[in-house]
């Protein structure tokens, strides 16, 4: 059985001028927030052997702060993460099958379509991952439709 740690990146302050969206950076409440989020992920004993993150700046925070906490053994900043559907995340988790733990740090629509079609099979109007939101999932089989089952939920 895999497990596969979903989490959106935390709150981030509006784009500056000139500033692209992948730029924009933590708020204050969202640098709260990932520490919030790394202190519960430590709590949990969360051990990924593999990191997936968004290379967005905001992405990168929040995983820095839980990076700081954690112990974990592969980092990987995967472009195809930002702007992903949940689709596109199935394919790029399917290609970590090998590990049995993998952190997934991302971006909604994504993450909370992803976290509905792994839990229930169907994706729907789900709207459920605020800022640094974890949904932690236990995969039974092949990463596919209603192949998860909700192991933890956390929210600031």
């Amino acid at each position: 059985m895999q497990e596969l740690i979903l989490l959106r990146h935390a709150h981030a302050g509006n784009a500056g001028p000139e500033q692209s969206d992948s730029e924009r950076t933590l708020s204050l409440t969202g640098e709260a927030e990932a520490e919030a989020a790394a202190a519960w992920l430590k709590a949990s004993g969360a051990r990924p052997q593999r990191v997936l993150c968004s290379p967005s700046a905001r992405t990168r925070q929040t995983l820095e702060r839980v990076l700081a906490r954690i112990e974990y053994s592969d980092t990987r900043y995967e472009p195809a993460i930002y702007e992903a559907t949940a689709g596109d995340l199935m394919g790029l988790l399917d290609q970590h099958r090998d590990a049995d733990q993998v952190l997934l740090v991302g971006h909604n629509p994504g993450i909370e379509t992803l976290v509905a079609l792994l839990a229930t099979g169907q994706s729907g109007e789900f709207r459920g991952m605020p800022p640094a939101g974890i949904a932690w999932l236990e995969i039974n089989g092949e990463i596919e439709p209603g192949s998860g089952s909700l192991k933890a939920f956390w929210s600031p």
